[in-house]
């Protein structure tokens, strides 16, 4: 489960942050997650609460944000906003090409 890799990373960011930034505490965190990302959200969830426990961000709410990608097919020209990837296109089979963003970022972080 590379989300708790993904959760350790974070909190190491937000550690980073917090020694640069002279913050004691952290109470939310909004987390955008690219559609191509590959993460899940639950999976995050969970590993945040477990790996935050006994750092500044124990307790702290994490927000998911999630981005959409744009699914293309490469037969019939359909194109959608999706928000996970789709392999085949809904309106006739063929394979669909995605573009989106696979990262992670933190897009804020309300602290004390």
């Amino acid at each position: 489960m590379h989300e708790m890799a993904l959760c350790e990373s974070l909190i190491a960011i937000i550690e980073e942050q917090a020694a640069s930034g002279g913050f004691r505490q952290v109470h939310s965190i909004s987390l955008e997650v690219g559609a191509l990302a590959g993460v899940e959200t639950e999976a995050l969830l969970f590993g945040f609460r477990a790996i935050s426990q006994g750092t500044i961000a124990q307790d702290a709410e994490l927000k998911i944000l999630a981005a959409t990608a744009q699914a293309h097919c490469l037969l019939c020209g359909f194109e959608e906003t999706v928000s996970r990837p789709v392999s085949l296109c809904p309106a006739c089979g063929g394979g669909l090409h995605m573009t989106g963003d696979r990262a992670l970022r933190i897009k804020e972080m309300e602290v004390e």
